[in-house]
Parts: structure tokens; sequence; C-alpha cells
């Protein structure tokens, strides 16, 4: 069993990475802190110490907010099936990681976000089609978020198809993962009940507390990403990072 300031201490080293990470290739914050926390505490409380740093490293991501009411309409849809999906899957399984499959699950989602990374298709969607597509992508998003915690497939794939520019496809990212967090708390907290402990420790307000300690670690790592961008290949990064997703996935699906 880890000790409390063991894990409070590698949960400061996963969050500092995953910040890096975000920094670096502009997403994966949620991604590699859920692979990574999975492996010392329940999913449950991994995903409720995710939620202020994914928040405030998304918003961030958001800029410059006078260029975003078009991304808002263009993604409205897409928008409305991330919240249904996550409330409605949290309302449905139970809080994050208490599915039977949860663990499974994330080592599922792991797997096909990196081999979607490494190999996926550049695939690009005509206009008429991104509405009810944008809303089916959400719903599933939003059901993978609210069983594993993690809300990057198939969400990223179906950005990617919009053929947007780089700058339009970073905040369009920023949008969904900031509706995801903000859907993934509701859910949370709606299927909990505020009388109910959100983690193995004191309930919410601890939980809380945790969270913005972890905000940062996230928030310098994000910063030092975001230099090292300037140096290092993003593309050989991404590659290094999708690797090292497919391992942890194939080794929690192998641990069920």
């Amino acid at each position: 069993m880890w000790d409390a300031w063991w894990v409070l201490a590698a949960a400061v080293a996963v969050f500092g990475l995953a910040g890096v990470v975000k920094g670096v290739v502009g997403l994966g914050l949620p991604t590699v802190s859920m692979a990574l926390l999975a492996l010392f505490m329940p999913a449950g409380q991994a995903a409720a110490w995710l939620l202020l740093p994914s928040l405030v490293t998304n918003v961030v991501q958001m800029r410059p907010m006078p260029s975003l009411r078009p991304l808002l309409r263009r993604l409205g849809w897409m928008q409305l099936g991330i919240v249904a999906g996550t409330v409605g899957g949290m309302l449905w399984w139970g809080p994050v990681g208490e599915a039977a499959v949860a663990r499974t699950a994330l080592g599922v989602a792991l797997v096909i976000y990196a081999l979607w990374g490494l190999w996926g298709p550049g695939l690009q969607l005509p206009q008429r089609h991104q509405a009810w597509l944008g809303l089916l992508c959400g719903l599933l998003t939003g059901g993978i978020t609210a069983l594993t915690g993690v809300f990057v497939v198939p969400a990223v794939a179906f950005l990617q198809s919009l053929a947007l520019g780089r700058q339009a496809l970073m905040q369009a990212m920023g949008l969904c993962f900031t509706v995801s967090t903000l859907a993934l708390g509701a859910g949370m907290a709606l299927a909990q009940g505020p009388g109910h402990a959100a983690s193995s420790w004191t309930g919410w307000g601890a939980t809380a507390l945790v969270s913005a300690l972890m905000l940062l670690p996230a928030l310098a790592g994000m910063a030092w990403g975001e230099r090292l961008r300037q140096s290092l290949s993003p593309q050989v990064f991404k590659r290094v990072l999708m690797l090292g997703l497919l391992a942890l996935g194939i080794y929690m699906c192998a641990r069920g």
C-alpha cells in the first residue's frame, strides 16, 4: 500500500510530466495523467484529482477568445454530445472507475488512441456531415469519458478530420477538453451525491484541495513544454508519447 505522501509525490511528478506533454503537442494531460495515476490509485480518485489541472490548462489553450465564437458554432452539436454522453454515462455506470470493466476500458482507450496517433489515416469529412457526426462523436467521447476519465477518443480524430489550421485545431481541442472536464465534474457530483466521498481521502473538500495543488506542476510542466516545442520536433515527441501510451494500454488490458 502506497503511503499517502508518496502518492502525493508521485502525483506531482505525473502532473508535471503530463503538463510537459500538453505543452509540446497540445494534448495528452488527461490521457497521460489517468494512465499513470491508475497504476497506483483508483481511477475515480485519479479523475477527481485531474479536474482542476485539466480545466485550467484547457482554458489557457482556448485562447485567443475572440476567435472562439466561430468554433463554438461549428462544434456546438459535438459539445452537446460530450455533455450528454459524459453525464448520462456516469449516471448509468456510476462514478469513473466503478464499472467492472473500467480498467480494461481505459487500456483499450489508450491502445486505440495510440494506434490512431501512430498510424491513423488523414481523413477529411465533408462539411454537410460534420454536425450529425459531431454529435455522434461527442456522445461516444462522453461515454468513454464516463467509463475511463479519458476524453481524447474519438474526439481528437474527429477534430483532425475537419481540416482546421494548426491554431484553430489547438483551440478546438482546448474547447472540447474544457467541456469534457466540466461535464466530468458535473457527472461525478450527480453520480456520487453531495454527501458521498469523492475519493479514498476525506471527500470533496480534500479532493478539491489536492486537485488545486496538482495544478501547479501541471502549469509548470506546460510552460516548460511550450518552450521545448521551439527546439524539439513535435512529430518525434508525439511518436515516442504514443508508443509509451500503447505500452501502458496493453499492460492495463493484460491486467484487466
